[in-house]
């Protein structure tokens, strides 16, 4: 296997009327031989435009990329020693599984005793040994993927590359297929490169993510550093299901603490005994951010001394089982609350109190989206 660079890398199209557009902005990345790396984010924000440059299906308008030692600007898609599985899985129809997988390999002229044994090992490793003589019509949609995965094992790559392989699949099926290509990482112990819109994928697979937006890198960590201290809005936002509770307020000085106050007489009021970077924003417009996992119903609540107390209305109830997310209008904002409890629709309606664990609240400066340390 082999670590990937991508070291300064832009791809700039030719636009209307003689303008360029950036759909992929000074991206540095450097993956790990054997690591697991996700690249995440919105719709149009270059994370795929960025796999198909390192798989060699789109040119490098600048920057350059290595796989292990060698630079493969301008080396041909078939001699980068990847495989990549598609969104679509990109498999002959009048062709049999077996045929699919071996397609590749009868291509490089493999004798047919290795082809025979790189298609059983990769059959076995995804439970497909009795789909082997059947066409692609006769699969499901998670068989088909599994084929289309097995396409690239049978290679033996120094590189796989995912383009959103689990997204035509169904939910069910997707939670499957993502535990499997998680094991499979395990077994093969090769340098893998996923590209994702979900955030659950993202969070569940990868041993690093790259959070994209807008054709720049926002933020490179792992899932726990992502989600626990994000750089910015955006990625504090978009991590997390439900999404971060994002508060307008203000700072003020209060005694010996420093105070967050709701805009617009709002109910939310935190005490921050220990911020000292937030000081320079005194008396300044301010964003507060608070996961829903972090506030609880007063009653049930076991945070401890570092909680700061609300009371708000309880709009909409959505039992989920064994946790509700409670909608809550504070007087000012809309707040989602993921409480512990199994809670009904009986609680709509009532102005309830609630707690917010401070030590979880995150500061964010509103004019540059940057979190205040």
């Amino acid at each position: 296997m082999a670590k990937v660079t991508v070291h300064h890398v832009y791809k700039i199209y030719p636009g209307e009327k003689g303008s360029r557009v950036t759909a992929v902005e000074d991206v540095n990345l450097e993956i790990a031989d054997r690591e697991f790396v996700v690249l995440v984010g919105p719709s149009g924000c270059g994370k795929s435009t960025i796999l198909r440059m390192i798989a060699g299906l789109e040119e490098i308008s600048r920057g350059d990329i290595y796989i292990g030692e060698r630079r493969v600007n301008d080396v041909a898609p078939k001699d980068r020693d990847i495989a990549m599985v598609f969104q679509n899985y990109a498999l002959y129809p009048h062709m049999s599984v077996f045929d699919n997988m071996a397609f590749g390999l009868k291509l490089r002229k493999y004798n047919k005793t290795e082809i025979k044994k790189r298609v059983s090992d990769a059959a076995s490793i995804l439970g497909i040994e009795g789909l082997l003589d059947r066409k692609p019509r006769a699969l499901s949609g998670g068989q088909r993927q599994r084929v289309a995965v097995g396409r690239a094992i049978v290679r033996q790559p120094q590189v796989f590359l995912f383009d959103e392989p689990l997204s035509n699949l169904d939910a069910k099926m997707r939670v499957q297929m993502r535990t499997e290509i998680t094991k499979l990482h395990q077994r093969l112990q090769a340098t893998m490169i996923y590209v994702t819109h979900d955030q659950i994928e993202a969070m569940t697979m990868g041993d690093r993510i790259v959070v994209m937006n807008n054709s720049k890198v926002q933020q490179i960590d792992t899932p726990l550093k992502l989600y626990n201290e994000p750089d910015n809005l955006f990625v504090a936002g978009f991590l997390g299901s439900p999404p971060m509770n994002f508060i307008n307020g203000e700072l003020k000085q209060e005694r010996d603490a420093i105070m967050f106050k709701e805009m617009q007489g709002g109910t939310i009021q935190v005490r921050f005994a220990n911020r000292p970077q937030a000081r320079e924003f005194l008396g300044k417009p301010m964003l507060l951010g608070i996961r829903p996992e972090d506030i609880e119903v007063a009653q049930f609540s076991k945070m401890g001394n570092t909680t700061a107390g609300f009371r708000a209305i309880v709009d909409i109830v959505e039992p989920m089982g064994a946790e509700t997310n409670l909608y809550l209008q504070t007087g000012a904002h809309t707040v989602v609350c993921r409480s512990q409890r199994a809670l009904d629709h009986r609680e709509t309606g009532h102005r309830l109190q609630f707690e917010l664990d401070a030590s979880k609240a995150h500061l964010f400066d509103p004019s540059t989206t940057s979190r205040v340390a």
